[in-house]
C-alpha cells in the first residue's frame, strides 16, 4: 500500500520522476518492516541508477545502512500487517538501529 499523505505532498513531487519510481519499485521489494537486502539488482532491474538512489536518500525517503541494506523510512505509514500475516525482517542488525516515532516513520537512533 501506499499513503497519500507520502506520495502526493509536495516533497515527493518535488523528486525527479526517476526518483519517484524507483521509490515505487523498492516499496514492493521490501520486507514485512521495509528492510531491502537486493537494492542493486533492484536498480538493475528497473533502469534505474545511483542518483535515483542518492535523491531518494538525501530526502529521507529511504536509508542505505553501511551494509548495503535499505529501509524505507516511512514503511509503516505506507503499510499495516495484521499480527497473525506479519514476518519479521531478518534485517535485525540494521532494525536495532532505528526506532519507530508515533508508530509510523523509522528515524535513526
Amino acid at each position: 500500500m501506499f499513503s497519500k499523505r507520502i506520495i502526493e505532498s509536495d516533497d515527493f513531487l518535488e523528486l525527479s520522476k526517476e526518483s519517484q519510481s524507483l521509490y515505487f519499485h523498492l516499496c514492493m521489494y521490501a520486507d514485512d518492516d521495509g528492510f531491502i537486502n537486493n537494492v542493486k539488482s533492484i536498480i538493475r532491474a528497473v533502469g534505474a541508477n545511483q542518483q535515483e538512489l542518492e535523491e531518494l536518500k538525501e530526502n529521507n525517503y529511504v536509508h542505505e545502512f553501511e551494509s548495503g541494506i535499505v529501509l524505507i523510512m516511512h514503511w509503516k505509514v505506507h503499510n499495516y500487517i495484521q499480527k497473525d500475516r506479519y514476518r519479521p525482517t531478518s534485517c535485525t542488525e540494521e532494525k536495532n538501529q532505528v526506532e519507530l516515532v508515533y508508530g509510523s516513520a523509522y528515524v535513526l537512533k
